[in-house]
């Protein structure tokens, strides 16, 4: 019994040592998380800490926390990730272990599907599109409409109701530490559900194999794609945390131009829309990406929602909309931001505030080269507020509203509607950031 009691006795210390050198080297909380015996949590079942921003007001997000042994699953295969989403309006709380890798483009067998699948049956064919579409003889006054772009929906809807997963409430998707954890090729849906937490997953490779062309958009039009890695629509205590954001292996330099346009198949790496509230975005990783994070999908979207916390997360060769802002109240807090271009990922703005959008931005850290304007780190449309403090451009602290508005002609506001109080985790200074964020963010790090 002596010799029982000794071990024991052993492993707490061991445990406590641990968690002493989590806190010494700056980890943060979501890393290593102790009870009240000095246990660490396990990792499916962690929910998140009170005040840690939005997602912690009113009942907080535990996710599938209280779920049963018939309802935690392990998957590695698309058809075993099916399943264990089970129907988009079940309220039972569940857990997915996803281990590996889960190819999106893959039928129930795990056979690999091309967007020549996809299109098979339809009567699609890119070639066919753009000559009937070209503006030369279609015009630029209309959106495309006829045979080839009835095709065209009907595959894309083939592609949706094989890559598109739909989350349904109280659940926990997490990716299993040391397996390379990921969803590639596939789209969460996480729509009109309450209490979902995302934790250690790297999205890759969410492609639309079937772009809309659309000539109003913008002078010159543009070619527009229908799928987010992860997407908030109508969402409510929503969590993403410790993932990975990218477009590779598929950059956005290697995609062709038709009509003068870049024909772009990503979309966004994660939005939040639809009137989508409560939500916490923390230590993720953002890389080779355009159009990053929407919040709100339309100016006219409702006031009152839209509550989004954004920390400790890098970004990194992305070119805008980090995030876009609209109407709701947002805090961006103890980023950091690398804005040098990354595989032709050429910065345009990191922070755009627009539609009557309240952001406090503060305690953020950016790597700005030479070649950026510091007034081009932000954006707006002369509605929204960005209200900064302690934000640092290599490592000097800088009024970067004040540095926008110099050079604009629509400023933007600097005084918000709210005060920040969910806060758990909030360093005072963002001078460290680069160096505490390169270990502390993305998958691989939760064990």
């Amino acid at each position: 019994m002596a010799s029982a009691s000794h071990r024991r006795s052993l492993r707490t210390r061991r445990t406590l040592v641990v968690s002493a050198a989590v806190v010494a080297a700056g980890v943060g909380a979501g890393v290593v998380v102790m009870n009240a015996n000095a246990q660490a949590v396990d990792l499916y079942h962690q929910k998140l800490a009170a005040k840690d921003g939005w997602a912690s007001f009113g009942t907080g997000t535990t996710g599938g926390t209280k779920a049963d042994s018939a309802h935690t699953f392990t998957v590695s295969t698309r058809a075993q990730l099916v399943k264990a989403l089970g129907s988009a309006s079940g309220t039972t709380p569940r857990i997915i272990k996803v281990k590996g890798t889960v190819d999106a483009n893959t039928d129930g067998a795990g056979k690999k599907l091309t967007c020549a699948n996809y299109a098979a049956g339809t009567g699609y064919s890119r070639s066919s599109y753009l000559k009937a579409y070209d503006p030369a003889t279609y015009g630029r006054s209309k959106l495309p409409s006829g045979t080839q772009e009835t095709a065209r929906a009907a595959a894309q809807k083939k592609q949706a109701a094989n890559i598109v997963f739909k989350v349904p409430a109280n659940t926990t998707i997490v990716g299993v530490p040391g397996t390379k954890a990921g969803i590639a090729g596939g789209m969460l849906q996480i729509q009109k559900v309450d209490n979902v937490i995302v934790r250690n997953l790297t999205f890759a490779g969410t492609e639309d194999c079937f772009p809309q062309w659309d000539p109003t958009d913008g002078a010159d039009g543009n070619w527009n794609s229908n799928y987010d890695s992860v997407t908030l629509r109508g969402a409510t205590h929503v969590w993403a945390d410790h993932n990975t954001f990218t477009d590779a292996p598929h950059l956005d330099s290697a995609n062709p131009k038709y009509y003068g346009r870049e024909y772009q198949i990503h979309d966004g790496a994660l939005d939040i829309t639809k009137s989508s509230d409560l939500v916490t975005v923390s230590r993720n990783r953002f890389t080779n990406h355009d159009k990053t994070m929407l919040i709100g999908s339309s100016d006219s979207e409702p006031s009152g929602k839209l509550r989004v916390s954004i920390h400790h997360n890098v970004w990194k060769g992305i070119v805008q909309r980090a995030p876009l802002s609209r109407v709701g109240q947002i805090h961006i807090y103890n980023n950091y931001y690398d804005v040098t271009t990354l595989n032709g990922y050429a910065p345009q703005y990191s922070i755009n505030s627009r539609a009557r959008a309240q952001v406090v931005a503060a305690n953020n850290y950016w790597k700005v080269p030479s070649s950026v304007k510091v007034s081009k780190l932000l954006s707006g449309d002369g509605t929204g507020a960005i209200k900064g403090s302690g934000n640092l451009v290599n490592g000097t602290v800088t009024d970067l509203v004040a540095a926008y508005n110099a050079a604009s002609s629509k400023d933007l506001k600097t005084s918000v509607n709210w005060t920040p109080t969910l806060t758990a985790g909030l360093e005072t200074s963002a001078k460290n950031l680069p160096t505490s964020l390169a270990t502390t963010t993305g998958t691989g790090v939760l064990s």
